[in-house]
């Protein structure tokens, strides 16, 4: 190496340290200028994980009550205490064991279940042979039934004579629907009248 490299990689060297310097002075101005939002938000995000797995940890234990109450309430109906704890740690359960106590007991029952309350709505229907109940139920876009629901009504017009109206409602069910092969039956039974 001559003299000029040998100098030059000094230069370099006190350079490079000077940058080095430079930097870490200015990452000490900013903390010490920030010192309070940089704590703050440090408390913040570790509060914040915290209660996360704080809630993580209910939510699991919830679930493992609610699940071992349904299984009791399951095994019996009348289990009160089951009743209770489903209340408290799961609504859905809850509303679907008093969905299945009240079927049961040959009733119906309001809950608040997305499926189980159509459901319970359609069973109601049609024990009361309602075709605006069964209308309504029909017009629910998450009720799973809504051919069978279809269906029903036109039966229920068929025997009350509305044999147009029958028909009318019967051509609300699709050709790929389940709920076609009941569909000609009766068109084939409306023919006659």
């Amino acid at each position: 190496m001559s003299l000029k490299e040998n100098v030059d990689f000094v230069k370099n060297e006190l350079n490079s340290e000077e940058k080095f310097l430079e930097s870490f002075v200015k990452i000490e101005r900013f903390y010490k200028k920030n010192k309070a939002l940089i704590i703050t938000s440090i408390i913040v995000v570790v509060v914040a994980i915290i209660g996360f797995s704080v809630k993580n940890y209910i939510d699991n234990e919830n679930k493992l009550k609610a699940n071992i109450a349904f299984n009791k309430f399951l095994n019996d109906v009348n289990n009160q205490e089951a009743l209770k704890t489903l209340e408290e740690t799961n609504k859905k359960l809850y509303n679907m064991a008093l969905y299945l106590k009240a079927k049961k007991n040959g009733q119906t029952a309001d809950v608040n279940v997305l499926f189980f309350n159509s459901l319970s709505k359609y069973q109601k229907a049609l024990k009361e042979q309602s075709i605006e109940k069964l209308n309504d139920v029909s017009m629910d876009p998450n009720f799973l039934l809504k051919e069978f629901a279809i269906f029903n009504k036109a039966l229920i017009e068929a025997k009350d004579g509305k044999y147009e109206d029958a028909k009318i409602t019967l051509k609300l069910i699709q050709k790929e629907s389940k709920a076609y092969e009941l569909v000609k039956i009766l068109n084939h039974y409306l023919l006659t009248k």
